[in-house]
């Protein structure tokens, strides 16, 4: 089991007991995929445990690309993201009719740069639900940034460890969400959710279960 000891729950290692444990937390690529390919040429099951769902900055294709290369057949098991853990936590839909039909997943540039039209700023344009990972730490940066096309009043939240047993909920408004995160002393793993959808007031419930709109299944 090769597991990403600076996200994942060490609980997840009682599920395979005896197993030889890894943690990538201290590994660079190639090591990564020396011991996968080691593992599985010697007949041994790899477990390689990223995060709820990797398939979000999660790095996982750069080691798909090493197996395929190397002819190691592989299966990438769903799990949950963060995204939908701390919408789960919120009591929040992120998509509520007439309010926001769309969300965005994204992250800030840092060591990593993103494409000037994904920008914060750019995105923002559109004014839907965000989905913030890697940003907590510039908060009142990225705060900054959407204002530039959201009111200062949107709805902000930040959950801090989403389904873990220490979560943490810092509610607030884009005007006043860096000040409570850094009060509350958050400066990384945690997902930053922007939009109307937290706080939409009275908004219309949708087609789906309405006595007067007939479907395939409820005519």
């Amino acid at each position: 089991m090769i597991y990403a000891g600076s996200l994942v729950n060490r609980k997840i290692l009682e599920y395979a007991p005896g197993a030889e444990v890894h943690n990538s937390a201290h590994m660079d690529l190639e090591e990564i995929t020396e011991i996968m390919v080691n593992a599985c040429r010697a007949g041994k099951t790899v477990a390689r445990v990223h995060t709820g769902d990797p398939s979000i900055y999660g790095a996982i294709k750069e080691q798909m690309r090493v197996l395929d290369e190397k002819g190691i057949p592989y299966s990438v098991i769903p799990g949950v993201s963060s995204v939908f853990a701390a919408a789960a936590a919120l009591g929040t839909e992120l998509t509520l009719p007439e309010i926001s039909q769309t969300v965005i997943i994204t992250r800030p540039a840092g060591r990593t740069p993103v494409p000037p039209s994904e920008s914060l700023e750019e995105l923002a344009r559109h004014g839907s639900t965000m989905c913030i990972f890697l940003g907590v730490h510039m908060i009142g940066d990225v705060a900054e940034r959407l204002m530039k096309h959201y009111p200062p009043d949107t709805p902000v939240a930040v959950v801090k460890r989403a389904s873990w047993p220490d979560e943490e909920i810092v509610r607030g408004t884009l005007a006043d969400i860096s000040m409570k995160v850094h009060e509350a002393g958050i400066k990384k793993t945690a997902m930053i959710i922007v939009g109307r959808v937290l706080d939409p007031g009275e908004f219309r419930a949708s087609k789906l279960y309405d006595a007067g709109f007939n479907h395939e299944y409820r005519p």
